[in-house]
């Protein structure tokens, strides 16, 4: 490539636990196992390197998360993480220190599988943060000390509380909601913003993508308010803003062959040069434009773009949570993009790439990336920068239809409350409680799996304890796969998984008899003649 800013090669970790270990289950339960041979030995269920090589690498090819884009080597490099980190191990056992290579040495899965723990999904996910109610008292005020006198509700009461149904309106008084401070507005702004995201995406929690807590809510009110006419945010601290060379050398490019307002001469290779100054700046910047802690909630957004209109919509949402700085960033340089590519005069800018594969492979690590990258990141970007540049003007709007709801919610807390006679006693009252109805897919999900999972739990803990021996340990499992044998099944679903816990012992030489050693061997003695 001719340019791509800000390359540079990292000792690179392990994927995020999402990722690796969907791929990890994908490769442990489908990779096709069969007997080898090696050294006139026989192993059963393995598989050769090169065999692995070609399996994961149609599996990664065809993941809506990676694409067609997947290399051999990048396939081999993961599998070499695998081993790392004892997914797959040599035939013998070893794993760690050994390194993996396309070749056609043996592997096999270890008994038990290394996934990562990450955080399970909540039965039910509560509002992050409660929203403020009519009646609730000012922070400083407590209620635990106030008398309540206990209400019965009779013939007359009702006959009040309900007379504008039968046509009679009595007087009523006005109760001023509490005024809501700032801190109030920011917090409802935060909160339905999340939950709005959180409903798109169709997750049960945010835990395993966002970290609530480094969500800033002044940065999505700044990014919906502080707007220029063509959508662009506008930042209150100017030394935030991109330098006025690199600005100049923006405009540039996004105007070809425009430039009379350009001062510097003209000369050949000058757009190249101009294209260049723009890439370094891009790509010298501390963090991507989509931020660290952001990267797994962009990531997650990939699934849905199949559908494109939800996409879209999930991707407006994650911008919104973007500092002003960066999103203003991401808006000019979308925009120089998007226009270097429909223009028409433009000259060729890297010899032997299209304009619009330049832009992407230029930009893409300076727009995404993971704090600790890994081979599979950049194939990652490069899907999300090339649909962020066919829909830039879209994503980069603000939703109305949070917004307007967001506005709704709060001018109705700050609305004034009409109360009728005997409707402030409703509060003494005991309310009601509900069980919370769940759907079809989720009780048959409690039903099938809810006693399951701490079964399942107690059989590896059997498995992996190290104080019992292994005649203990073979009688409990014969307890276990009396009582529950399809948990058992599911754990040793073949008997050569059963027997890989048992390895068989070498079995002992034969001993001379006891005979051989009381009678040894004589030498020839002359025997007597018989006579007739």
């Amino acid at each position: 490539m001719c340019v791509q800013a800000g390359k540079r090669e990292t000792d690179k970790d392990k994927p995020t636990p999402c990722r690796w270990n969907e791929t990890v289950e994908l490769f442990r339960t489908r990779m096709p196992l069969r007997k080898h041979r090696c050294r006139f030995k026989s192993y059963d269920r393995c598989f050769t390197a090169a065999e692995a090589v070609d399996w994961l690498h149609e599996l990664l090819r065809c993941s809506q998360n990676f694409g067609p884009e997947v290399t051999r080597k990048q396939t081999v490099q993961l599998l070499k993480k695998f081993l790392k980190n004892h997914v797959i191990e040599d035939i013998k056992g070893k794993w760690g220190q050994e390194d993996f290579e396309d070749n056609r040495h043996l592997y096999r899965f270890p008994p038990s599988s290394p996934l990562k723990p990450y955080p399970k999904k909540p039965a039910y996910q509560k509002d992050v943060i409660k929203f403020p109610e009519w009646n609730d008292p000012p922070q400083s005020t407590s209620q635990e000390n106030i008398p309540v006198r206990p209400v019965v509700v009779n013939s007359e009461m009702w006959y009040k509380r309900h007379s504008i149904a039968i046509g009679e309106v009595p007087a009523c008084r006005l109760v001023y909601r509490r005024q809501l401070t700032e801190a109030n507005v920011e917090e409802i702004w935060k909160s339905m913003t999340l939950s709005y995201l959180q409903k798109v995406l169709g997750l049960d929690s945010l835990e395993e993508v966002l970290d609530i807590k480094l969500v800033n809510s002044k940065f999505i009110i700044h990014n919906v308010y502080s707007v220029s006419k063509q959508g662009v945010v506008i930042l209150d601290d100017k030394s935030k803003e991109l330098p006025h060379w690199v600005l100049s050398a923006m405009k540039c490019l996004a105007n070809w062959p425009n430039c009379s307002d350009l001062k510097q001469p003209m000369y050949l290779g000058f757009e190249k040069d101009v294209f260049k100054t723009i890439a370094d700046y891009y790509g010298h910047l501390k963090e991507p434009l989509l931020t660290f802690h952001l990267f797994d909630a962009f990531v997650s957004v990939l699934g849905l773009l199949q559908k494109e209109k939800m996409a879209i919509e999930a991707f407006q949402i994650c911008c919104l949570l973007l500092p002003p700085e960066n999103r203003r960033k991401l808006q000019l340089l979308m925009r120089m993009m998007a226009r270097i590519c429909l223009n028409k005069e433009m000259p060729s800018l890297c010899d032997g790439f299209g304009t619009r594969t330049l832009m992407v492979q230029t930009f893409s690590r300076c727009i995404l990336c993971s704090k600790d990258e890994v081979d599979l990141d950049e194939l990652l970007a490069v899907r999300l920068v090339t649909f962020l540049m066919d829909n830039y003007q879209e994503i980069l709007k603000v939703p109305l239809a949070l917004q307007t709801s967001i506005e709704e919610r709060v001018a109705h807390l700050r609305r004034v409350q009409i109360k009728y006679p005997g409707a402030d006693m409703d509060i003494t009252l005991s309310a009601p409680s509900f069980c919370r109805q769940i759907s079809p897919e989720e009780f048959e999900y409690q039903r099938a799996y809810g006693s399951q999972e701490p079964l399942a739990a107690l059989l590896e803990e059997v498995i992996t304890d190290a104080k019992l021996s292994s005649k203990e340990k073979k009688k409990k499992l014969k307890q276990f796969q009396k009582s529950y044998p399809e948990v058992y099944q599911e754990r040793f679903p073949t008997p050569e998984s059963e027997a890989l816990l048992f390895p068989e012992k070498p079995k002992p030489k034969p001993q001379l008899l006891m005979w051989a050693l009381k009678n040894p061997f004589q030498p020839f003695q002359r025997t007597r003649s018989f006579r007739m």
